[in-house]
């Protein structure tokens, strides 16, 4: 379903490659009673991003970009419920952190206390599951105005195309969240392409996952990272993926 606001994400380009046996085939455990399971990460493992990956076609000022708000959602209701789907399965409650968030967070159940952090002040005051709202910019200054180990986990929802300093992003999350926590990041096809990084619109979508697990292996302290698609394969609408780890 496109929506008024976002677009399909074209890929393809031949600027950006990396060596690789083949291309990464996460496994789809959207059907009832998977039970999931570690992929083989090693199939995508990037060590380095090449010069330019982190551009933009839009270099301007993000708070221009996000001054007025978009009270509307970026993936369609069955991308939204295999997000609520997520997060119950990886049991993200508690006192919970999303990062780069909007006026829905998508969990079926609200956690005992939601902080929501974002760009626009009025789509953070109007998510009726946050407990608290932080307007941030995290490209501008990646740090987080939290103290260390100040929540049980994090998510990240159809966002982290966008960060041009993910891996100064993904150690703050890792400071802020305790031992053990989760960070969950999901993402789909649809973005704002003059917003996303070249990298990310150049890329596909497993070679995404493999992307946002390279954050998490360079910003340290963060297990492994899993992989999944999480909505069936032939499916008819926005799919939707996730990487997540837990901090070490």
């Amino acid at each position: 379903m496109m929506n008024e606001y976002s677009w399909t994400c074209t890929t393809g380009s031949s600027r950006w490659r990396w060596d690789s046996p083949g291309p990464y085939d996460a496994p789809d455990h959207s059907a009832a009673g998977s039970s999931g399971g570690d992929p083989a990460l090693g199939e995508w493992r990037i060590d380095a991003f090449p010069p330019g990956f982190f551009d933009r076609s839009d270099p301007s000022p993000d708070d221009r970009f996000y001054s007025w708000s978009r009270l509307v959602t970026h993936i369609d209701d069955s991308a939204i419920a295999a997000v609520g789907a997520l997060y119950e399965e990886l049991d993200i409650i508690g006192e919970v952190l999303d990062v780069m968030a909007s006026w829905v967070s998508h969990f079926r159940t609200a956690p005992d206390r939601l902080t929501v952090l974002g760009m626009n002040a009025d789509e953070l005051a109007a998510n009726p599951q946050a407990s608290e709202s932080v307007v941030r910019d995290l490209n501008a200054d990646p740090t987080l105005p939290f103290a260390d180990e100040s929540f049980d986990g994090a998510v990240c929802c159809v966002s982290v195309d966008y960060l041009i300093r993910p891996v100064e992003v993904f150690a703050e999350v890792r400071r802020v969240v305790r031992p053990g926590g989760v960070f969950a990041c999901t993402f789909s096809n649809r973005c704002f392409p003059t917003k996303a990084i070249r990298g990310w619109l150049a890329t596909d979508d497993a070679q995404h996952g493999a992307i946002v697990s390279e954050y998490f292996r360079l910003a340290g302290g963060w297990a492994p990272a899993t992989i999944e698609r999480r909505t069936p394969d032939g499916h008819r609408g926005d799919p939707l993926w996730a990487v997540w780890s837990h901090r070490t």
